[in-house]
């Protein structure tokens, strides 16, 4: 028994490059692993329900970049430049998002020391900020490793930004292997969250297809000359902004969305119908955006003997 136990662990524990993420990977390793990162994530969020989102935004922006690898989390040094400073991470993604993924991972040290990677935190701390703030949860599949290194190139280039284009949109997420229609079901994470004037301020001022008096309601938070403001932030779903629902795809349809690249899915072009469909049956984007987030969290994983373990998330060992 005893011969079969060792099995089980180094089993899950990976041997070899090939290993395969698996939902039962720390069952022996570190049982109490998705319970001790909840209890973290429901503290912080209390505190503040714009960490969910925020969680949520650094999984796709760490998944982006070279795979979900927790490159993201690390800071630069006098001898490498991190991801953070990247332009669609360092306004977007605060102290306090990487204090809450340090807290994690000093909880989950306690509990099982040497074990959990910083990429499979991550992972497990954004399928807890969707389901806390009131959306679908789902099995979360474990065992990725964490990179030695990262790219503020990539993190530049592979991130779609606001001002994007549907078509920008479709060929960003296809070069990560995700599809049109998971892109607009992953798109849904804009429903929490909120997003400075910067990021917004051509679509209410210059774009056409944006309800005229949403977009005056904006104006008055975000003035029309760059520089003025650019901080103000506004809610990505301004009916339910702390509440993960199907109100973003409603908000859509009637043009009224916060970004250029959140109105571009309804716009009269190939997207317009899952909209509709998101819009009319939540039941639907909830299964469909957790699918998604799955399929996210399978990009380029280091597993089995690569990569490494992170003692300190921020830092390479």
């Amino acid at each position: 028994m005893a011969l079969l136990a060792l099995v089980a662990i180094l089993f899950c524990l990976g041997t070899s490059t090939n290993a395969q993420l698996s939902t039962s990977y720390y069952s022996y390793t570190c049982p109490n692993l998705s319970s001790t990162v909840q209890s973290v994530m429901q503290s912080a969020i209390s505190r503040d329900a714009r960490v969910g989102a925020a969680l949520v935004r650094l999984f796709y922006h760490d998944c982006f970049v070279n795979g979900c690898d927790g490159s993201i989390l690390l800071d630069d040094t006098s001898t490498f430049t991190g991801e953070k400073t990247a332009g669609p991470n360092k306004d977007s993604l605060t102290t306090k998002v990487f204090q809450v993924v340090d807290d994690i991972k000093t909880a989950v040290e306690n509990a099982c020391s040497g074990v959990v990677s910083c990429a499979d935190i991550v992972a497990l701390a954004a399928m807890d900020s969707v389901s806390i703030l009131g959306g679908p949860s789902w099995n979360v599949k474990l065992g990725r490793r964490d990179s030695t290194t990262a790219s503020l190139s990539g993190a530049n280039s592979n991130i779609p930004g606001p001002s994007s284009s549907l078509q920008n949109l479709i060929s960003s997420f296809n070069s990560q292997g995700l599809s049109a229609n998971e892109m607009v079901a992953l798109s849904g994470a804009h429903t929490i969250g909120q997003a400075r004037c910067s990021t917004f301020r051509s679509h209410i001022y210059s774009d056409t297809n944006i309800y005229g008096s949403f977009a005056s309601q904006l104006q008055s938070n975000c003035p029309s000359t760059s520089g003025s403001g650019d901080d103000n932030l506004s809610p990505l779903d301004v009916q339910t902004p702390t509440r993960f629902d199907n109100n973003y795809y409603k908000n859509l349809q009637k043009f009224e969305g916060l970004l250029h690249s959140d109105q571009e899915l309804y716009n009269n072009g190939s997207t317009d119908s899952l909209v509709a469909t998101y819009s009319n049956d939540a039941s639907t984007f909830s299964s469909d955006f957790a699918a998604a987030m799955i399929k996210l969290g399978d990009i380029n994983p280091l597993t089995g003997s690569q990569g490494q373990i992170r003692k300190n998330c921020r830092v390479v060992n």
